[in-house]
């Protein structure tokens, strides 16, 4: 990277495969954090490192899934060192979180009923690296008040696709003005609150992909959800798993 150049990650995305690497990279991507849903950490991390190479940085990261059902805040955790499962507290995550050191994003702030809002990212704010202030899933007075937020907190922000497909991916990115080397230094930059751009591409194609992420909403939010509640049974990463031990036993909410 020379002097003008910058280090280009899109900070959340949950589709992965060569078409995705393919088109990171010619769109000028350097870094992927991959954070599927009801992903256990260690195939998120075997995947990463399957489509790892010298032109892209895959980084592993955990959306935690807080609450029950009825009562949802999703937390993007990087750097974990041991899992840790959905519907736990949020309470619960943030202290592991914190226990282990690891990166908090906060993804999506005030978003539907899937988010942290104002107060509960105040109430964290310690443990807050980033909160995010475009996506998108975003319509135009979710940016606004995310850039609200973070503006009156005082907390760094990033941007990302939050790709539930896969030609969002390449859409928005966080820039880093910064050689980074690996996935330590990015937890680093984050730590650290490192100056940053948050981009995005503009025009019509644009404004399709949004719609069109927006838009997967209605099927996550039916097909996929009646499939993991009905059909699939206990989710990979309900804390009843054995993958979890008993570890979180004190903290799950159902």
């Amino acid at each position: 990277m020379t002097p003008n150049e910058s280090f280009r990650v899109d900070l959340h995305v949950k589709v992965l495969d060569e078409h995705v690497v393919r088109r990171a990279k010619r769109y000028g991507l350097d870094a992927l954090v991959y954070a599927p849903h009801f992903t256990q950490l260690a195939d998120i991390r075997a995947k990463a490192r399957e489509y790892t190479d010298d032109e892209l940085l895959v980084v592993p990261g955990r959306e935690l899934f807080t609450g029950s059902w009825r009562n949802r805040r999703h937390v993007l955790a990087l750097g974990l060192d041991e899992p840790i499962p959905d519907f736990v507290t949020l309470a619960g995550a943030m202290d592991e979180c914190r226990r282990q050191n690891a990166v908090v994003l906060v993804p999506h702030p005030e978003f539907l009923n899937v988010s942290l809002d104002r107060a509960a990212i105040d109430r964290y704010r310690e443990i807050v690296d980033a909160v995010e202030i475009y996506n998108p899933k975003h319509w135009a007075h979710h940016d606004r008040r995310a850039r609200s937020i973070t503006t009156s907190l005082s907390l760094p922000t990033f941007g990302s696709s939050y790709a539930h497909r896969k030609r969002t991916v390449g859409e928005v990115w966080t820039a880093f003005e910064r050689t980074i080397d690996g996935v330590d230094d990015l937890l680093t930059a984050l730590r650290e609150g490192a100056p940053r751009r948050i981009e995005h591409r503009t025009g019509a194609i644009h404004r399709l992909r949004r719609a069109a992420e927006f838009a997967h909403l209605g099927y996550e939010n039916s097909v996929t959800k009646f499939d993991r509640l009905v059909l699939s049974g206990t989710e990979p990463t309900h804390p009843a798993q054995e993958y979890y031990g008993d570890r979180f036993d004190d903290v799950r909410v159902y």
